[in-house]
């Protein structure tokens, strides 16, 4: 496929926006702070909607994803904007059961990428690249945050978000883990009772 043709799923995407923009009528007047004025930071994973496990409509709240909803410099960005310029006074932290970052170290990223750019594999032995040579230590330098325990990580990353300078003690941070087999939210109780540290 050159850059001039457009795949199925360009197509795809145009076609359902087209009749969603049809219909779109008075969602045109939603203000821009989210009306239920809380924020979620989760995971990019495809099989979580957060407006549906947390029965939002457009206009409702702000949703921040990137892998893992780890509690990366730019997440924290977000976070504090939402509050600070949108009014947002309660943030949800949520990870889930069968995580991706839950099937590799740095140490495995780090490797993968010096072997290919191009998509790896994964089969009961592991992840597995095609070895073309055409790779970047790059990958090496970076911070995967990656996960080894869901309960630990969604409790290091309120207390990360918490203890930031920025954000104010009177913000409420929850913290849970969306069970992808039952689609339930369980409270993390550690994380969501945790205080901002002390100076």
């Amino acid at each position: 496929m050159n850059n001039n043709e457009k795949s199925n799923v360009v197509n795809e995407v145009l076609t359902a926006n087209s009749e969603y923009a049809n219909n779109f009528g008075e969602k045109a007047n939603l203000p821009m702070p989210p009306g239920r004025k809380f924020s979620i930071l989760t995971c990019m994973d495809a099989r979580l909607d957060p407006a549906k496990y947390a029965g939002l409509a457009e206009g409702d709240a702000h949703v921040i994803r990137n892998a893992g909803g780890r509690a990366t410099d730019d997440a924290i960005r977000s976070l504090v904007i939402s509050y600070k310029l949108l009014g947002t006074r309660e943030w949800f932290v949520i990870h889930h059961t069968d995580c991706g970052m839950l099937t590799f170290t740095n140490e495995i990223m780090g490797d993968l990428l010096s072997q290919s750019l191009k998509p790896a594999r994964v089969d009961e032995n592991g992840w597995h690249d095609t070895n073309t040579k055409e790779g970047t230590n790059e990958g090496r330098f970076i911070n995967w945050l990656t996960i080894s325990d869901n309960e630990k990580s969604v409790v290091e990353d309120v207390q990360r978000i918490r203890g930031n300078a920025m954000v104010p003690n009177d913000i409420a941070i929850y913290g849970y883990i969306f069970d992808c087999s039952t689609g339930k939210l369980n409270e993390v109780k550690l994380a969501s009772e945790a205080e901002k540290p002390s100076d």
